[in-house]
Parts: C-alpha cells; structure tokens; sequence
C-alpha cells in the first residue's frame, strides 16, 4: 500500500500569504484613500455659502515638516500629522531636494493633502493684492499699507528715500524720495516679500513698463525733463477732477509756465503744507502766503517733485496740452472750472462761484 504524503502546514501559510499581502494592501490603500483625502468633502457641500472659510498659515524660517503638519492637523486643514510626514518623506525622496518654502499659504480644507504639500513645497505663497488710486502721496501709501498690515507707514516712508537707481538708472538724479514714480495701479504683493522695498519696485516697475515709453517717444514736442514731466502731470492729476478737462488745464498750466507766471495751484500749496481742503474746508489766505518750496503762487516755476502719483492720462494730457489762450480755472462745487483768460474774468468768476456757495 501506496504511502499518502501529507502537505506540511508551511505550505498552508504561503498559501495564505498572497491573500494576507492582498489585504493588508487593500487596508492600506483604504487608510491612505482616507487621511490624504480632503479634510471636508467638497461633494458635502451643497452650496457656495456653506463653502468653508480658507485659512493663513505661516510657514517660519526653521519650521521642520512634522511641525507644519502639526499645524495643518490643528487647523482643520488635513486629517492626519502621521500621513503627512509619510509624504514630507515621499516628496524628500522623489524631488531631489528641496523642502517646504518660508511664507503665507491660503489653504481650503477642501484641498486634499497631497495639494496642500505640493503648494507648500513649491512655494506657492499667498499673494496680497494692494491698489493705488491716482494723484495719492507717499504719505497716502504709507497710511494705507499701514491699515491693510502690511508694514509700519514710517518704514515705507523711510524706504521711499532710498532712490533705487541700480534698478533704475533712468530716474532723475538726486530725487530726495520717489515721490510721482510710484505708478498708481493694482498690484499683487507675494507674502514672502512683503516688505516696502518690494511694494516699491513693483510700482516704479510699473512706471518703466507703462508711463516711461510714453515719455520717450512724445517728449520732444513739450520740451520737458521727465521730472519736469512727472511734477506737472501730477499737478494736472490733483486740479482735473472729470477727464473732459484734462487737457485744457493742461494748456493753462503749460501757458502760464511760458508766460513766467506762477501757476497758483492750490494743491501745491496743500502738499507743501501736509492737508487737504476741502469746500467746507478751503485753503485761507495765510496759508496760501505760507512761504514753502511747493507754493506756486509764490514761486514762479514748477515745484522741486511731483506732488502724487499721476495716471496715464494726466501724464499724456501734459505731454499734449489743448491749444488754448486761458491763463486762469477756478473750481466750481461739481467737479467743473470755470476758464478765464484774463485776471478780471477770474476773479469775476471767483466771486460768482464764492456767493452761490454762500446762498446755499
């Protein structure tokens, strides 16, 4: 009789070993389907308004992979510290080098991990977006930037001193501040560079790149420097309050400069003095007397700097002022002037303007 051979019970196991692999894989797979999964479903979420909020995080100079995930997990903003050192590992090994960028990220916690790693990793940092309206000062700025968070209104004041002439070599030497190069526009300012320089440079950038071409090839019929240019358009930005008028107080201001007479301009003397009027408010006679470098109803000529940061229009109208024999505009209480060609017809006109105001 034939002996049966009886299997050994190690054949069972290995038998059961691609079974376990299977398993284990699958449970794996189902862990990490799970923690690298977007900590809300955006398929939970039934509408724009319930949409969550995205949230700021700052990544420091020194922060290491396991405290960002640390922060992540905290904040709402993955599900898992463990799953996210696994893939700081993964990217350390498959990207060459490299690691988590300095900055401030906006991250939605309906961003699934990976993403949120590969933004951070990359350096895809929030970018803040700042505006400056035409005709603002330095000092306007520096408010602002201040308000908004951005940095300390001193610090950008004291930055605007220092003339970047090896960015810009074009700029009119000896400037005591950039005062009129800072081209009013809107910006986006990366988190990891917000600092005034940066905000600084990207607006005299934008004048290189928007107002200067615009000089070099119209200059030559209004025979002006470029600060000559920039101080008169910014002038021209302060006075014309609906564009209709732009060029036309443009003639007037280029006319009285050729005739040697002082522009009298009262937002000259405004900046010259560091206040704006206003209707209720108007500039007084002792004020306009002000002795001051910016009163250019004393001082025949233009001023030693702009007074704000024109726009493209004022910086065009003064390069082609309308042809026109007024020498003289006041303002009425709409926005409009009223054009004169003699002193006469001006301070009739003064006088006219000044009992409506009263009579109302």
């Amino acid at each position: 009789m034939k002996a049966v051979r009886r299997k050994s019970r190690w054949s069972f196991y290995w038998g059961l070993l691609p079974v376990v692999s299977v398993f284990f894989a699958w449970q794996g797979w189902v862990w990490w389907s799970w923690v690298s999964a977007p900590a809300i479903d955006p398929k939970t979420i039934e509408s724009e308004a319930e949409s969550p909020p995205a949230k700021v995080i700052e990544v420091k100079t020194g922060s290491t992979g396991q405290e960002i995930g640390a922060t992540l997990e905290a904040e709402g903003l993955i599900r898992s510290t463990q799953a996210w050192n696994v893939w700081a590992r993964w990217l350390s090994l498959t990207k060459g080098g490299g690691g988590f960028q300095v900055g401030s990220y906006e991250i939605n916690p309906t961003e699934p991990m990976t993403e949120i790693a590969a933004k951070i990793w990359s350096g895809d940092v929030l970018k803040l977006s700042y505006t400056i309206p035409e005709g603002w000062t330095i000092e306007d700025m520096a408010e602002y930037f201040e308000d908004r968070g951005f940095f300390k209104a001193e610090t950008f004041i004291e930055a605007t001193k220092n003339v970047p002439y090896d960015l810009f070599p074009w700029l009119p030497k000896d400037l005591p501040h950039v005062e009129g190069f800072l081209y009013p526009d809107t910006y986006l300012l990366r988190s990891d560079r917000l600092d005034a320089e940066s905000a600084i440079g990207q607006m005299i950038g934008q004048f290189e790149v928007v107002a200067l071409p615009v000089y070099e090839q119209q200059a030559g019929d209004a025979d002006l420097s470029l600060l000559d240019w920039v101080t008169l358009a910014s002038i021209v930005e302060r006075e014309a309050v609906i564009s209709e008028e732009r060029r036309l107080i443009s003639g007037v201001f280029h006319n009285r400069l050729t005739e040697g007479i002082p522009l009298g301009a009262d937002p000259t003397v405004e900046y010259g003095l560091g206040l704006t009027q206003t209707a209720d408010r108007p500039l007084t006679y002792e004020e306009v007397a002000t002795p001051s470098p910016y009163n250019t109803y004393i001082n025949a000529g233009l001023p030693p700097t702009p007074i704000g940061s024109p726009g493209l229009p004022s910086l065009e109208a003064t390069l082609s002022p309308e042809a026109t024999d007024y020498l003289y505009f006041v303002a009425r209480y709409d926005g409009t002037h009223v054009f004169s060609r003699t002193l006469a017809e001006h301070e009739a006109a003064q006088a006219e303007i000044w009992n409506e105001r009263d009579s109302q």
